[in-house]
């Protein structure tokens, strides 16, 4: 499993999303830019904090074009629940097998649970990556990274 880099083609697959629906993320590339954020498991505490700050936040990251897409292990029931009961605004990718972490090149270091990372996919290639996404600041810190990308 190799890292992707800034400047990297992002990786077009199928993913499975929490309403078992299938989406092609080339689909969302085309539509803007992306935040994929990859957590280690749903209805945990950093990773509620998360989700509910890039909720929080959503409508002015959606103001600046901003799409969003969490991304874990877990099953999609587990992210149907996740998603309803923090009313999330965006959708969630039940990456089962792990093939969308391994082509993101996101380790797993509790064996299962992805590491904390986020990419910002702009034209189709990675253009920005925070190797240890804060919890926080999730929302500002992708904001901030698109906006230097603007200038």
């Amino acid at each position: 499993m190799a890292e992707l880099s800034v400047n990297s083609p992002a990786p077009v697959l199928t993913v499975t999303l929490d309403d078992s629906s299938l989406l092609d993320l080339s689909s969302l590339y085309e539509r803007g830019p992306l935040l994929v954020y990859f957590y280690p498991k749903s209805q945990t505490p950093g990773c509620t904090r998360q989700a509910c700050n890039l909720r929080d936040n959503f409508e002015l990251l959606a103001e600046k074009g901003l799409q969003v897409l969490g991304v874990s292990r877990d099953s999609v029931k587990a992210q149907t629940g996740f998603r309803e009961k923090q009313a999330l605004p965006f959708r969630l990718v039940a990456d089962k097998d792990g093939a969308l972490g391994e082509a993101f090149g996101v380790p797993r270091p509790t064996g299962n649970g992805y590491a904390r990372q986020s990419f910002l996919i702009v034209g189709g290639k990675v253009a920005w990556i925070a190797r240890k996404a804060k919890p926080d600041t999730q929302a500002a810190d992708a904001l901030e990274a698109l906006q230097k990308l603007q200038a």
